[in-house]
């Protein structure tokens, strides 16, 4: 199946919530930590937590990265026990001359088996072209950030008098001939996402920052519905997978997930009312 066809199934159900397992070994729940493989088994019982109500799974690669050679064994074995209908995306913001980006694209679709993967924009149109390449996949290039430096750049004003994060997106639906790209926009960035949604087109959206970097699930929703936009999806991270450290962690983290898209559903059922 498509990455495309992946999400557009979750969303057109009403899913949107794109759960970011950034397992870090000194967050999860204590009674994991002294058992064999701690990540890897805290990572499949938040999958089967979460499966029911999750539109995608984001991996992080620095979180498996960290752990050097056993890290990445454990990124392929969490792949491999997502659900094959649900979409996987490689947070790996690569981007890079185009053959050293052709190694990266291989490494992260063929060998790894993500769906989709983050791209950093900053070296142009051949850095990411060889991902772009993979037409059944999909690819979220970084437009504006949900990180607090993120004006550092994103915001610069060009001499077209536009943002740089304004141009980003305007070069992605220039990039989207086979309908695989889409865009990294922070929930942080409230206004800028307001002012801009129209701009994004059919492009699919990835939304960092909900709740720890204090990113509104209802606030970013309620753009998506007065644009009467479906195409997002919200990365929740932190504030999903660590809300519980005991030993009912995954009950708490399933009656999370579906707070979360309860709320989403209230406020997309206001269009009909």
């Amino acid at each position: 199946m498509k990455a495309s066809e992946k999400i557009l199934n979750k969303i057109n159900n009403g899913f949107h919530i794109c759960v970011g397992l950034d397992s870090d070994p000194d967050k999860i729940p204590p009674h994991l930590r002294a058992t064999d493989l701690p990540i890897l088994r805290f990572n499949k019982e938040i999958i089967d937590a979460t499966k029911h109500g999750a539109a995608a799974y984001k991996l992080n690669f620095a979180f498996y990265e960290s752990l050097g050679v056993e890290g990445i064994s454990i990124l392929k074995e969490t792949v491999n026990y997502i659900p094959d209908e649900i979409l996987i995306i490689g947070d790996a913001k690569r981007g890079d001359i185009e053959n050293t980006s052709t190694m990266y694209a291989k490494a992260i679709f063929d060998i790894l088996g993500f769906d989709a993967v983050t791209l950093n924009p900053y070296m142009g149109e051949d850095s990411v072209i060889p991902f772009l390449n993979y037409k059944e996949k999909l690819s979220f290039i970084l437009a504006l950030t949900s990180n607090k430096s993120s004006s550092d750049f994103e915001k610069l004003r060009l001499e077209n008098g536009k943002y740089l994060f304004q141009e980003v997106i305007q070069k992605v639906r220039i990039w989207d001939n086979s309908g695989n790209c889409g865009i990294v926009f922070g929930a942080t960035n409230l206004e800028e996402l307001k002012s801009n949604i129209i701009d994004f087109g059919d492009l699919m959206v990835l939304i960092p920052g909900i709740g720890a970097q204090g990113g509104s699930v209802e606030e970013v929703v309620s753009v998506f519905n007065e644009t009467n936009n479906k195409n997002f999806l919200l990365n929740i991270s932190r504030s999903l997978i660590y809300s519980d450290t005991s030993t009912r962690f995954s009950d708490i983290v399933t009656l999370r997930i579906n707070d979360y898209n309860q709320k989403i559903k209230q406020i997309f059922s206001q269009n009909y009312r």
